[in-house]
């Protein structure tokens, strides 16, 4: 990725770079933060291996044009692997000028690359809330 969006080299450098990618309106730099074998888990609790269904859900995320902002709660760190507990919201009025209000804790976790950089593995936003996949 160009410099202007570094991957993070640690664990706590995960959501400023997610901010900084997500509020870019770039859906390709938003990417670049997930390793190939990254799971998105949906709002109704599926799994989500399929890159190309995920990053559309991102897509349409980041095409409300309205800043996500995020306040991490914890960062854990075992090795090479970490779960990172952040809260998150995206407010404001969309294009269709429809209200919007995102938000949740999410309960991700992130895995350091063999080139250093921490990445994505499971992006959990919606953490503990009870979903039921399928209904």
């Amino acid at each position: 990725m160009s410099d202007s969006f570094p991957l993070p080299t640690k664990p706590e450098g995960v959501i400023p770079s997610l901010l900084k990618r997500f509020n870019s309106g770039k859906i390709e730099a938003m990417m670049a933060l997930y390793a190939p074998e990254a799971v998105f888990v949906a709002n109704d609790g599926r799994t989500i291996t399929d890159r190309a269904e995920f990053t559309a859900i991102l897509e349409h995320d980041i095409k409300l044009g309205l800043p996500l902002k995020a306040n991490v709660r914890h960062v854990f760190v075992g090795g090479d692997t970490a779960q990172i507990v952040v809260d998150w919201s995206i407010d404001g009025t969309g294009p269709d000028g429809k209200v919007v209000h995102m938000h949740g804790t999410a309960s991700d976790v992130m895995r350091r690359g063999a080139d250093g950089f921490w990445r994505y593995i499971i992006d959990n936003n919606q953490g503990t809330a009870v979903r039921h996949p399928g209904s």
